[in-house]
């Protein structure tokens, strides 16, 4: 299945049938620190009424959006977790992948999911409100795709509450019609013009890369498997100033599917003072300078931090054909070769 197939599927249903959802996300009760992150949340799916109007607008929306996907002519590969969405498309496939986002796809969304009272009753229960999906579907075959878009905080305005200041602020609009600035009342969630991935027959088609980790919580679990890393690069006495990486994991999403990589790759496990002298000619051949005291590789600052954790990705390749020299995190090691 091909983004342009799926855009043609969409494009033959009718707008009167589209339905729009929302997602709430809520830390599940009595979990244990030591549960995987994408176990950790309880994902909750609300159908919400609309009129005629955003009913067509998201029908519009949706169509114009993957139109202008399939001009870019992107190639569409495997889910990798280094790759970044420059210049890719992505699947991503949920067959026997059971986590607590897939309660959605498999589960809440083909079963009538309850119907929205409030947003503000989802916020009071501490539910952040996590996504919105669009859904579309002939209601003949019941063949439903779905596209879904991460809800950032800002997007979300409820009314203030007595002696609840949730806001300092007023929420206006400017009517073109009476040219008068008015007061929005009642509560709003900003629908914007673009897609993060889209769902259909167990697979996720992904369009922006960092949104649909966020929405299915892959980011996170990132962010946990990251630090494990760091304590198997400790385990090695080989790196000295691991603490700098713990600091960077904090703040910069980044660096996490960079470690991953590198626990992928397993080459840290070999590390010892033959591999850190043949990383310094690496780096000398790449005009790099490569941090190392006391026969350790040191970092100090973020230079050191992407100088190792090339070295430890083996980031510098070389075609076989051209000769040439390529720098990446991204790839695959090749087994079952023949001469």
């Amino acid at each position: 299945m091909t983004i342009k197939e799926i855009s043609e599927k969409i494009a033959s249903t009718e707008s009167k049938n589209l339905r729009l959802y929302f997602i709430s996300r809520v830390l599940k009760d009595n979990v244990k620190k030591s549960a995987k992150v994408i176990d950790k949340y309880l994902y909750k799916v609300y159908q919400v009424d609309i009129d005629d109007e955003i009913r067509n607008y998201l029908f519009t929306l949706t169509n114009e959006e993957l139109e202008r996907v399939i001009k870019k002519d992107f190639e569409m590969i495997d889910y990798d977790v280094i790759s970044d969405d420059t210049q890719h498309l992505f699947t991503y496939s949920m067959h026997n992948k059971v986590f607590s986002f897939s309660d959605v796809v498999f589960n809440q969304l083909n079963k009538n999911p309850p119907k929205m009272q409030s947003i503000e009753s989802i916020l009071s229960n501490n539910d952040e409100l996590w996504a919105y999906c669009v859904g579309f579907n002939d209601l003949d075959n019941k063949d439903w795709i779905y596209t879904f878009r991460k809800i950032l905080s800002g997007k979300v305005a409820v009314d203030e509450k007595e002696g609840k200041n949730l806001f300092k602020t007023i929420r206006t609009y400017f009517d073109t019609q009476n040219q008068k600035l008015e007061l929005i009342k009642g509560e709003t969630v900003n629908l914007d013009k673009q897609i993060d991935c889209i769902y259909y027959e167990e697979t996720f088609f992904v369009l922006k890369k960092l949104n649909f980790e966020n929405i299915v919580g892959l980011q996170e679990e990132y962010k946990k498997e990251s630090k494990n890393v760091v304590e198997e690069l400790r385990k090695t006495g080989k790196i000295q100033g691991l603490e700098v990486i713990e600091e960077k994991i904090e703040t910069t999403p980044s660096i996490h599917k960079k470690l991953i990589k590198i626990a992928k790759i397993g080459n840290y496990r070999n590390l010892d003072d033959k591999t850190i002298r043949k990383m310094k000619t690496v780096c000398k051949k790449h005009n790099v300078i490569l941090n190392v005291k006391d026969d350790q590789l040191a970092i100090e600052d973020e230079n050191d931090i992407d100088t190792i954790l090339k070295m430890l990705a083996d980031y510098y390749k070389t075609g076989e054909v051209s000769g040439k020299a390529y720098g990446t995190f991204s790839g695959k090691e090749l087994s079952n070769t023949t001469e």
